[in-house]
Order: C-alpha cells, then sequence, then structure tokens
C-alpha cells in the first residue's frame, strides 16, 4: 500500500512543479531536474552510512522512523500544497528530506525480510518483496494520474494525492507495531 502511494507522490510531486512553472519549458523541466535530483541525492551520499544504522539497530524500530519521517514529509508537502502556498524551493527541500528517509529506509527493509521468514522461505518472500514493488511502480502512476486529473489537474489536486501518501505510511507504521517481535529471528 505505501509503496503504491510513495510512486503515487513520485508523479504528483512532478506534476506539482510542473505546475508551479507553468510559463515556463526551461524553468519547469530545470525545478523537474533538480526535484527528482534532491530526492535521489541522499540515496547516493548516505548509503554507506545508513547500511551501517540498519546493521547496527534493530531494523523494526529503524522502519518505524524511517516511515514516519517520510509521512511527515508527505503530509507537510501535502498541506504547502493544499493551502495554496507551496513554492518550488519548498518542494525541493521536502523532496531532499523524503530522499534521507528513503536511504535509510531502503538497506533496512532490504534486510528485514530475512528476519521475518525463515531461510526456507527467504526466496519466496524476496520474490514476493519484489512483485509486490514492481507492481506498485506500475499502479502508483496509474491511480495518481487518474486521480489529479478527476480533482482538476491544479496544485491542491497534487496536494490531496500526496497527502494520501503520508496517510498511507501509518499501514506500515501500524504493521510494523503488530507485529510479533518473539517471532522474528534478528540476524546477529
Amino acid at each position: 500500500m505505501s509503496n503504491t502511494g510513495t510512486w503515487m507522490q513520485r508523479v504528483a510531486q512532478d506534476w506539482l512543479v510542473l505546475q508551479l512553472h507553468h510559463g515556463s519549458a526551461a524553468e519547469a523541466s530545470t525545478a523537474l531536474g533538480l526535484t527528482t535530483g534532491l530526492q535521489f541525492l541522499p540515496i547516493l551520499l548516505f548509503s554507506p552510512y545508513a547500511g551501517l544504522v540498519a546493521d547496527r539497530m534493530p531494523k523494526r524500530r529503524l522502519l518505524q522512523l524511517t516511515q514516519a519521517a517520510m509521512g511527515v514529509a508527505s503530509l507537510v508537502l501535502a498541506v504547502l500544497a493544499l493551502t495554496g502556498v507551496v513554492t518550488t524551493w519548498m518542494v525541493f527541500v521536502v523532496a531532499f528530506a523524503f530522499g534521507i528517509g528513503s536511504a535509510f529506509d531502503i538497506p533496512a527493509r532490504q534486510s528485514f525480510v530475512s528476519e521475518m521468514v525463515s531461510t526456507d522461505d527467504l526466496t519466496n518472500a524476496v520474490g514476493l518483496n519484489s512483485a509486490s514493488f514492481n507492481l506498485a511502480r506500475v499502479v502508483g502512476p496509474a491511480l495518481s494520474g487518474v486521480l489529479i486529473a478527476a480533482m482538476g489537474s491544479g496544485i491542491r489536486a497534487t496536494g490531496v494525492v500526496i497527502g494520501f501518501n503520508g496517510i498511507s505510511y501509518l499501514a506500515v507504521i501500524g504493521a510494523l507495531q503488530l507485529m510479533r517481535v518473539q517471532d522474528l529471528t534478528p540476524i546477529a
């Protein structure tokens, strides 16, 4: 669910940037490139450190923190868009903050799979994780486009879609909280 929301946000965030620069194609493409770069730059910069943190910290707890951070970043951007005060530099800041959360989330999420299942089921779990990610990569942008178009394609429409993503993190945080810690097998 949250993966779908994340892909919905990526489309909505890009549409938001285009809406903010509706008069100039050159400015819009530059802003769009910067937004994308700022969202993925933290993964490049912090991945080695994030992997170290994921190895040393309980992964369930780290995932709760990263999901909360990305959820807050999404909700901030949603509120800025819904209130009509959003500017390009605000999108840049939120994209970078979201990227920091992602940089720490990715290694923790990938290694957490091995703590949730037995070694006999690990191959299937990794395959299921990959399939759900790729399904979200198809469904999320399509759903985002339909919702934005249905709501008039403006800045506020992007805010609603981004808000859906922010709320979707509650499901992940709740699921992580409900896990029985005694059933997990932490990797030493």
